[in-house]
């Protein structure tokens, strides 16, 4: 009873020691992830397991965010995880994704997992249409999707259809144009193809490039009113606060940088932004709901930080980032390089084999042929002999009978014919003995004369079959040949696929490689307007291109909206620079009276 007893309290002394956990579903825009939290773990303990799972150090980037009925919200950092108000029926589920957006994607995201998780996050949003974007534009974006997928364009490989189960388009870009699939296929593969060489990482970059300058890009929109009940939409990016139309997402009418902004607050759902310049009027507006004035803190604390962390030097650990990266850059580089220098090493090896194989076939061909012309050769010969041979024993058959003729003339010149009659006879069959012995004597000399004729004849049978014989011998020969070294540009017939032994190459990384990647980056900084006007103009001519095609009745308001700002060379750059330049009260009386 009592061993009883303490086992009991024994379990129960366990029970309290072991910590209550729960469930959590991170998900990010490219896998799922699942972890098992301590039910004390605050919002910052769970964000840090997932940022080291992720491999991530860019983390002010990002945030946890959920639903909460109407509208979104991010896990805080200080605050309990379960004491946020998330749905806890089957475990806590949250999204890993972008809070804040970078003003130049290519320079300040360091890490190639910060650059992929945004490229994601931005691509989706395109097809999602959270960000409007013109249909040219749409076309390039997806070329350069395609590159970070499949890589390098092959036409062997990547033949017409492999793009039908891929979502590259908008709905929007899709419907609003008389073309089919196969034709937005091959406008695609045509911007594809000339992407040659860029790593997955490079194109991620270009489409951010790219996509940075889209109207809506990085901006989180609000539904406020000002002082005067006007419906107005509010918009909250890396450079500023923005009002907007309703109607209209693309043209702010005001915008207010962060650093003319001295101060921001709320006070229920009033929403109040102090200007840096203390002489003028603060910025007041109404927001639908309390969380939404949370929501709208939030972004403007992160934003307005991260603008002015932009503008200062950066601290160590992003400068030790950026070593890193470049340095990785580097490699990847000369990897690449190695690699390009491999491939065509053995493209080259590959194209002399083809040669020798070739140049092989054509001389066992030849040799074949001169073998049957030795056959004939001999073929020849021998029936030239055997024609020779019978013509001699003609000949001697014929100079027999010419003797024979002969003995049989002298008998019958001796013999005494006696009666006039026979003698008659007699001269008679001497003289057809003479005719007969004179034509045996013609027919024994053309014989002897067609018996020298053979002769010759085989002779220069058998000075053909000789000449025959060695020109088999040097095509033997020929053939036979193997080189002792390796073609210049082939690669060791020992090493598998044409590749180089990893064992034997050696990379020593020194600070002159460094200077000149920067020398390189130099460069690339002043051909950026270069790549500008060429990005320009390919996007006029996908334009020009779809332009016949497009059905003007199913045009959206934005659509139409950003018809007209391109009509009057109106850019996101552009627009924001000339609203900045007005003074920040004119700004403000300017809200008011919206």
């Amino acid at each position: 009873m009592a061993s009883a007893l303490a086992s009991r309290m024994g379990l129960n002394a366990l029970w309290k020691k072991t910590p209550k956990t729960f469930n959590v579903t991170i998900a990010t825009m490219d896998a799922d992830l699942k972890f098992s939290c301590e039910a004390k773990w605050k919002g910052r303990d769970l964000f840090d397991l997932v940022c080291r799972t992720l491999g991530l150090r860019e983390t002010w980037f990002f945030g946890l965010q959920y639903n909460v009925k109407d509208t979104v919200a991010w896990l805080k950092m200080d605050k309990r995880v379960l004491d946020h108000d998330i749905p806890k029926e089957e475990g806590v589920t949250l999204n890993f994704l972008a809070k804040f957006f970078p003003e130049n994607a290519e320079e300040e995201l360091v890490q190639d997992i910060t650059q992929h998780l945004f490229f994601l996050q931005v691509m989706k949003m395109i097809l999602d249409e959270d960000i409007y974007c013109p249909p040219e534009a749409s076309v390039l974006l997806a070329s350069y999707a395609v590159q970070a997928k499949y890589g390098d364009y092959d036409p062997g490989l990547h033949k017409p259809g492999f793009l039908a189960q891929e979502q590259l388009l908008p709905n929007r870009v899709l419907n609003l144009y008389q073309m089919t699939p196969e034709m937005w296929e091959e406008r695609i593969t045509a911007c594809y193809a000339e992407h040659r060489g860029k790593t997955r990482d490079e194109a991620e970059v270009e489409y951010l490039k790219i996509a940075q300058d889209l109207d809506m890009y990085g901006i989180s929109y609000f539904f406020i009113k000002n002082k005067k009940g006007t419906n107005l939409l509010l918009g909250v990016d890396a450079l500023g606060l923005h009002i907007f139309d309703p109607e209209n997402k693309l043209t702010p009418k005001i915008s207010f940088p962060w650093n003319e902004i001295r101060n921001i607050s709320y006070c229920d759902k009033e929403f109040t932004i102090k200007p840096l310049d203390k002489k003028t009027d603060v910025f007041k507006f109404n927001s639908s709901k309390l969380r939404v004035n949370k929501l709208i803190l939030q972004l403007c604390i992160g934003n307005h930080d991260l603008f002015m962390r932009r503008r200062r030097v950066d601290s160590l650990e992003v400068q030790q980032m950026k070593t890193q990266a470049r340095e990785e850059k580097a490699r990847k580089r000369m990897d690449r390089q190695r690699l390009v220098r491999e491939k065509h090493l053995r493209e080259e090896a590959e194209r002399e084999r083809d040669e020798l194989e070739r140049k092989l076939l054509q001389m066992q061909s030849e040799a074949q042929m001169a073998n049957e012309a030795l056959l004939r050769s001999e073929e020849t010969a021998d029936l030239l002999a055997e024609k020779a041979q019978i013509a001699e024993e003609e000949a001697k058959l014929l100079a027999q009978k010419a003797a024979e003729a002969e003995q049989e003339m002298q008998r019958i010149k001796v013999t005494a014919i006696r009666s006039e009659e026979e003698k008659r006879l007699l001269e008679q069959k001497m003289l057809e003995a003479e005719i007969l012995a004179l034509k045996m004597a013609e027919e024994s000399e053309r014989r002897t004369k067609e018996a020298d004729q053979l002769k010759q004849d085989l002779q220069e049978a058998r000075e053909s079959e000789q000449r025959a014989k060695k020109k088999l011998l040097e095509i033997t020969s020929r053939s036979a040949y193997t080189p002792a070294h390796p073609p210049s540009g082939a690669l060791p017939p020992d090493i598998p696929g044409g590749g180089v032994s990893s064992e034997n190459l050696s990379f020593d990384f020194k600070d002159t490689d460094m200077k000149r990647l920067s020398m390189e980056i130099e460069k690339e900084k002043v051909e950026y307007m270069e790549k500008s006007r060429h990005l320009q103009e390919q996007l006029n001519e996908l334009k020009t291109e779809i332009e016949s095609l497009k059905l003007k009745e199913r045009e959206t308001p934005l659509d139409i909206l950003h018809n007209e700002n391109t009509e009057r060379g109106n850019s996101k750059q552009s627009s924001f620079k000339k609203l900045t330049l007005q003074s920040t009260k004119s700004r403000v009386a300017f809200f008011e009276e919206l």
